[in-house]
């Protein structure tokens, strides 16, 4: 005999087709009941005598896109359906379902797409449940039409009959619509002047690409700039244009055939490239392309991901250079206000009429040993939910940190992370960084009781913390960075956290950034650290590696570094010079760090890699193409007092005339001092930090410690430090 059950699923589980899903497998079985979203995600009441032959059917035929964290079964007295329904959903207290990401274009689109006899043919919007957009269009849960950017257009007949029919694979696909009734696009020059708006544009738009010019095209979550990636011309006009001398440019090709005649590709990396979430992955170059990546054998490399993409790449036939839209320092430009600012880099603009809510960057991504890395964290595969091994006791905002920001929320024993935002450096970036927090507020209806901060009181994140009215906690930034490691990998015991990076503002007032941590979830202990040395110039010496070589010689050689024969000392004038061993001797503008992204930029100066950055991190990426893995040697250095001394390596890399060799020894040395410090302590390694994004580096690690833990969910740099602060919060009471 039949009993009535009631199945709460939580997950993933709105906006990606489970409720047909479940529909037809109740038609299948002959299954009475309904279906219906709510707050904690859908909610079945259904008839049935073997609840467990069930619960097997939906986790074994789950939809592509769905992910279901927890079922939570209730048998209730016995109601009488007469059939199965997918009903309306219910009122939505607190929201604890997760936000569907937006993903790439399925292939039973794709072949809609190019099939002449398809009523979508060649429309550049085409969509159904299983793929398009989802986050960046969302103003609020539970994810219906009426609640996202589509709700401005009224289906047609054919649309309407497909969106309501429980058995289409466009049954409430919130997205759809065709050349009758949805969003379209329009060419633009760069004086505003509409060129032409129907379904030729592609043709005029490839044409354009082939004649040199560089284009503006609203995508996903903002727009991109493109121009030919095998015309050196408009490569370098780009450049020129967007002051943007050297940093690589990402490439989007047709497909997986295309990107192999330019680079190498492992198993994983093809995975990756061909998945739903279409990341920008970084892979080998197969030759180093100057005007692509400069003095770099890396290519971001990124397959089509909406049908737009696909019917220009068809059309062209080679490789796009396809870089974020933004004004340097500020977000992806997500409207057609924001791109007309850019106009004077753009010549032609592609625009479409579906508005953007929610503005998602690319996601970057790159595979070490088997591993996958997260660089940048957005587009297909955030917001991300991301469960604790404990229960919070209060719901927590979480801010981030000041580069590479991301924020989160957490309650219960949940965190919602947000996609990359970035650097906080400007106005537009600070109101795009606020404009995520009430999105997420708004969105889950979520009412902070706590915000969490980072020390650093000139974070722009922390002085946005402190203006709330609520109650506050400052976090020490590498503690924060453990932490985040630890909470995505449900660690619950001590571990050794080796959190290397560029800056963090450290408990007593140093700028840290070289750090041994002993960590658990109710605090931390510094059990070592890079040896204090000067920054000269403050903040100018992050730009200027040759400063903290500079500075580093004054430490060993005193004055007598001014008469050195290297490339640090040629990088300056005789009066720079004595002008700078003055503010050194006197410590003016000079803080003292213990940082290891600035180590990096010494050895690059030192070696003649890189003198002035003109991109963060520049000088660890240079670095990498100069190690030679046949030369297994590494420098001395001393261990006293906690303090890790350095001296003996840069006196060293001094005297050596081979940067290979000087290159190679030093970033074996740097594995040598974790392997030291880890050697005396039985806990499990976790490494955390933007310089573990060095390929090098991190690959060497792995070979020497294989037990050793990285993020593999979100990114080591400063975009994983929000997750790390909610956890803070914790009071270890088991969920």
């Amino acid at each position: 005999m039949s009993e009535t059950f009631k199945l709460t699923i939580k997950g993933t589980v709105q906006g990606v087709g489970f409720r047909p899903f479940i529909y037809t497998l109740a038609k299948k079985y002959n299954l009475k009941g309904t279906i219906s979203n709510n707050s904690n995600g859908v909610e079945i009441l259904i008839n049935l005598t073997n609840i467990k032959d069930f619960i097997f059917s939906i986790e074994k035929n789950l939809p592509s896109l769905a992910k279901i964290n927890s079922i939570e079964i209730e048998n209730i007295n016995y109601i009488e359906f007469k059939d199965f329904k997918i009903i309306d959903t219910k009122n939505m207290g607190d929201i604890k379902s997760n936000i569907p990401p937006d993903i790439s274009i399925c292939k039973e689109c794709e072949k809609e797409l190019f099939n002449l006899n398809n009523r979508r043919y060649g429309y550049p919007f085409i969509t159904c449940t299983n793929c398009g957009v989802r986050y960046s269009i969302i103003y609020d849960l539970p994810y219906d039409r009426a609640k996202t950017s589509m709700k401005k257009f009224k289906m047609c007949k054919a649309c309407e009959a497909e969106y309501n029919n429980p058995l289409n694979r466009r049954y409430h696909a919130q997205p759809i619509g065709c050349w009758d009734c949805g969003a379209n696009l329009s060419l633009w020059d760069k004086n505003k002047k509409l060129i032409i708006n129907n379904e030729k544009l592609i043709d005029n738009v490839v044409t354009l690409i082939k004649e040199g010019h560089i284009l503006a095209i609203k995508g996903v979550g903002g727009y991109h700039l493109v121009c030919d990636a095998n015309n050196k011309k408009a490569i370098q006009k780009l450049r020129d244009r967007k002051k943007r001398p050297a940093k690589p440019f990402a490439i989007m090709v047709k497909d997986i055939e295309m990107a192999k005649e330019l680079v190498y590709i492992n198993q994983k990396e093809k995975e990756l490239l061909i998945s739903k979430e279409k990341p920008i992955v970084l892979l080998k170059a197969k030759k180093i392309d100057k005007d692509i990546a400069p003095n770099i054998s890396k290519l971001g490399i990124f397959l089509p991901y909406t049908p737009l993409h696909l019917l220009i790449l068809k059309e062209l036939n080679s490789p796009l250079v396809a870089t974020s839209a933004n004004i340097t320092d500020e977000p992806i430009a997500t409207t057609t206000d924001d791109i007309k600012k850019l106009s004077n880099i753009y010549d032609y603009l592609v625009d479409n009429n579906r508005d953007i809510v929610n503005g998602c960057d690319d996601s970057v991504v790159m595979v070490i040993r088997n591993q996958t890395i997260f660089i940048r964290r957005a587009r297909g595969y955030t917001p991300i939910s991301i469960e604790l091994p404990y229960k919070l006791d209060k719901k927590v905002l979480a801010v981030g940190a000041n580069q590479k920001n991301t924020i989160a929320i957490g309650f219960d024993n949940k965190v919602i992370l947000s996609p990359h935002i970035g650097d906080l450096d400007g106005i537009k970036s600070i109101e795009y960084f606020k404009d995520n927090i009430e999105n997420l507020k708004r969105i889950y209806r979520f009412k902070p009781e706590i915000v969490v901060y980072d020390r650093h009181p000139n974070y722009e994140s922390s002085k946005y913390a402190k203006s709330l009215d609520i109650e506050g906690k400052e976090i020490q930034h590498h503690y924060a960075h453990i932490l985040g490691v630890m909470a995505e990998k449900g660690l619950t015991k001590k571990v050794l956290g080796v959190a290397f990076d560029g800056t963090g503002y450290g408990d007593n007032g140093k700028l840290w950034g070289g750090e041994f941590l002993i960590c658990n979830y109710k605090g931390y202990k510094r059990v070592a650290y890079i040896k204090y040395f000067k920054l000269l110039g403050g903040a100018k010496a992050i730009k200027e590696p040759k400063r903290v070589a500079l500075s580093l010689l004054f430490d060993i050689y005193g004055e007598n570094a001014l008469n050195l024969d290297n490339p640090t000392i040629k990088a300056f004038t005789l009066k720079e010079l004595k002008t700078q061993y003055l503010m050194w001797k006197k410590g003016l503008n000079s803080p003292l760090t213990s940082s290891m992204g600035r180590l990096f930029d010494a050895i690059a100066s030192l070696t003649d890699i890189c003198q002035v950055m003109s991109f963060e991190g520049e000088s660890g990426i240079r670095m990498e193409e100069y190690y030679n893995k046949d030369i297994k040697e590494f420098y001395s250095f001393n261990f006293i007092d906690n303090q890790i001394d350095i001296s003996p390596i840069i006196e060293n890399i001094v005297q050596e005339k081979n940067k290979v060799v000087a290159i190679s020894k030093f970033f074996n040395t740097l594995v040598e001092i974790i392997f030291t410090i880890y050697k005396e302590h039985n806990l499990p390694l976790v490494l955390s930090g933007g310089v573990f994004q060095n390929r090098v580096l991190l690959e060497l690690i792995l070979d020497k410690i294989p037990t050793a833990i990285i993020n593999n969910q979100i990114p080591p740099n400063d975009g994983g430090i929000s997750l790390g602060q909610v956890v803070s919060t914790l009071s270890i009471k088991k969920s």
